[in-house]
């Protein structure tokens, strides 16, 4: 357990985006049985959905369009949404957005699709 703050800022600053489409993760703490993970994203991730956990989306820097089934939901910086489990989504971002996520610790960031953009394990920091 870590009794200490967490900067956003200097973590954010502690990874880099790799290439367009694909998304950078790390952890920075646990609530409970979650984790939190801040994600730097550009680009059109792929349709899947999460069949046993809800996922936070919180935008900290930037914006994201999560493409719902029957809707589009757009956030800008200070905003978050939950996408309930179960329901499909495409994360989508124009440029660049940073991302704190706050989801169960079982979350593949691909949910129910395995393939070359899923994160198996995520680095720590």
């Amino acid at each position: 357990m870590s009794l200490e703050k967490v900067n956003l800022a200097d973590k954010f600053a502690r990874f880099d985006f790799v290439k367009e489409n694909a998304t950078q993760q790390r952890i920075v703490g646990e609530v409970n049985d979650c984790y939190v993970k801040l994600s730097k994203f550009k680009g059109e991730f792929i349709w899947h959905q999460h069949e046993n956990e809800d996922e936070l989306f919180l935008i900290i820097k930037g914006k994201l369009t999560l493409r719902l089934r029957d809707k589009d939901i757009e956030l800008k910086e200070g905003e978050f949404f939950i996408v309930p489990r179960g329901v499909e989504h495409l994360p989508i971002a124009e440029e660049e957005v940073h991302i704190l996520l706050v989801e169960p610790k079982s979350t593949l960031n691909t949910g129910n699709i395995v393939g070359d953009r899923t994160v198996p394990v995520v680095e720590r920091i």
